[in-house]
C-alpha cells in the first residue's frame, strides 16, 4: 500500500498576516505546498489529504489542488472547532480549532493506512519524503505503534523575524525518541536560542537540540490514542479560549505510557519555512535557486 500524505493547512496565519498556504512562492507562481506534493509523488505516496477550513475550501480547490489533482488522489478533512468526539462539551467563546493533535484526529475517516504528517508552510526537501515514505512502506500497520519523525537541528529551523513554536526532542543513542516537549515561543539568540514560557520564564537552548518540524510517520493506531487524550484535554484544560492540543505533547505521552515508539530519522535536506511575512523573500530565493539548479522544473506540473 502506498502511504498517504496528511497536510495540515487549516491555520489562519496570524503571525504571517494571512493564509500563507494560499500565497505564491515559486518562480512561476507556485504555492509552497505544491513542492511538497511534487516531492511526495516522486517518493511514492499514493494519496494526499488536506486538512483545511470550510470557509476557504473552494478557493483552495480552485487555486491549488486543481493544479495536481490529476497526478495523485486528493481528499479533504475539515478542521472546525465544533468537530469533537461525541459527548465532549465545547467551551463558549472559543474562536479557533484545537491545535495540531485535533487536526490529525479530524482525518481519521479518510486515512486508512500508514501516513505522513506535514505542515503546509514548511519545505522539507525530496529526500525527506523518500526517507519517511520508505519507513511507512515497511510498517506492518497492525497497531504496534511504530512511528517516526524527521529530526532537524534547532538553529537551522529558526527565523530572525520573531518567535516560533518548536518541538524539542530527547533522543537515545540508538536514534529513538525518549520524549518531545512543545516550546511555543522560541527565539534566536546568536547561534543558540531561548524558550519563553507563558509566565515569561526563559530557558536557554544551545541551538544543537534535535527538533521536530511536524514531519511525522504514523500508523493509524494513533487516531484512537488521540481521541482518548483529546477527551481528557477538553475535560481538564485550564485556558479554554487559547489552550491547544498539540500532537507533540500527545506523542510524548504515548512514549511515556509505552504505547508506541518513534524512530528519529536523519535527513540530509535543508529545512526552510514561512512564519512571518518577512520570511517570504528568503523562501522565494531558495526555491529560485533550487529551480536554477535543476532540482525542480521551472513550471512544476508541465
Amino acid at each position: 500500500m502506498k502511504p498517504t500524505l496528511l497536510v495540515m493547512a487549516a491555520g489562519i496565519g496570524s503571525r504571517y498576516g494571512g493564509l500563507k498556504q494560499m500565497d505564491t512562492f515559486g518562480p512561476s507562481g507556485e504555492y509552497l505546498i505544491e513542492y511538497a506534493i511534487y516531492d511526495a509523488i516522486q517518493a511514492g505516496f499514493g494519496k494526499v489529504v488536506f486538512i483545511i477550513r470550510h470557509w476557504f475550501e473552494q478557493d483552495f480547490k480552485d487555486l491549488i489542488t486543481s493544479r495536481f489533482q490529476h497526478k495523485i488522489d486528493v481528499d479533504f478533512a475539515f478542521q472546525e472547532m465544533e468537530i469533537v468526539p461525541e459527548g465532549v462539551v465545547i467551551h463558549e467563546g472559543r474562536q479557533k480549532p484545537w491545535g495540531t493533535g485535533h487536526a490529525i484526529w479530524i482525518a481519521r475517516n479518510v486515512v486508512d493506512g500508514p501516513f505522513a504528517v506535514i505542515n503546509a508552510d514548511d519545505f522539507y526537501g525530496r529526500k525527506s519524503y523518500q526517507i519517511i515514505g520508505d519507513f511507512l512502506r515497511n510498517c506492518d500497520g497492525n497497531g504496534t505503534g511504530k512511528n517516526a519523525s524527521l529530526g532537524f537541528v534547532l538553529r537551522n529551523t529558526l527565523t530572525p523575524h520573531g518567535s516560533c513554536a518548536r518541538g524539542i526532542c530527547d533522543v537515545t543513542p540508538e536514534g529513538f525518541m525518549k520524549g518531545v516537549v512543545e516550546h511555543t515561543k522560541v527565539e534566536m539568540r546568536g547561534r543558540g536560542a531561548v524558550s519563553i514560557d507563558e509566565t515569561g520564564k526563559q530557558t536557554e537552548l544551545t541551538g544543537d537540540e534535535v527538533t521536530s518540524m511536524n514531519i511525522w510517520g504514523f500508523e493509524p493506531s494513533l487516531f484512537k490514542h488521540l481521541e482518548v487524550y483529546f477527551r481528557e484535554f477538553m475535560a481538564t484544560m485550564t485556558n479554554p479560549l487559547k489552550q491547544e492540543f498539540y500532537v507533540t505533547t500527545e506523542v510524548d505521552r504515548i512514549l511515556h505510557e509505552g504505547l508506541g515508539t518513534v524512530k528519529v530519522l536523519p535527513t540530509p535536506e535543508t529545512w526552510f519555512g514561512v512564519t512571518y511575512a518577512a520570511d517570504k523573500p528568503v523562501v522565494t530565493q531558495k526555491l529560485k535557486e533550487l529551480v536554477e539548479a535543476g532540482v525542480y522544473p521551472k513550471k512544476l506540473w508541465d
